[in-house]
């Protein structure tokens, strides 16, 4: 009795387990649809990254090409101050001198809007990421000091773009 009750479940076990387990060409299949989908996405991701690579380049050279725009659109009015003066019939000493200091005070404007600061270091303590030195001459002042400023540097935000040309005051007996 206890074999037939064995040779009954067998039969019914196994087609159970064909329901609940698929086969091998099943599982390939299952697999190989899988495959092909993680393949797909993988492409697309590649292609995307491709794509956010090549804009950002893009941007990086538009960014580097107009840089200065606003800048030199600041500039614009300080070049046409100049071409007025020069364009001036018969100006007097007095004229030109008060053009070039509102075009003066024009570009001094420009400069500081965009952080572009000058550097006159009359009188400070010589430091060689600001200044220059040309030549140590004797002074009464401490050595190492800026005593003469020959040529005024400058500075964009905390870079210096031109040091400051200058004479230093030499160590008294050096």
């Amino acid at each position: 009795m206890q074999d037939e009750l064995n040779t009954e479940q067998t039969p019914n076990a196994t087609q159970a387990e064909k329901e609940i387990m698929p086969s091998l060409e099943e599982l390939l299949k299952a697999a190989e649809l899988q495959a092909a989908e993680h393949h797909d996405a993988w492409l697309r991701a590649k292609a995307e990254t491709e794509n956010m690579r090549r804009r950002a380049a893009e941007d990086a050279d538009k960014a580097r090409k107009f840089a200065v725009e606003s800048f030199a659109g600041e500039l614009l009015a300080v070049k046409d101050s100049l071409e007025a003066a020069l364009a001036a019939e018969s100006p007097s000493v007095e004229n030109l001198k008060n053009g070039v200091e509102l075009t003066l005070k024009q570009l001094t404007t420009a400069f500081a809007k965009f952080s572009l600061v000058d550097i006159d270091p009359m009188g400070e303590k010589f430091d060689p990421h600001l200044h220059q030195a040309i030549q140590m001459v004797d002074s009464d002042q401490p050595a190492n000091t800026v005593v003469t400023v020959l040529q005024k540097g400058y500075r964009l935000h905390d870079r210096t773009l031109r040091p400051a040309l200058v004479m230093v005051a030499k160590a008294p007996g050096g």
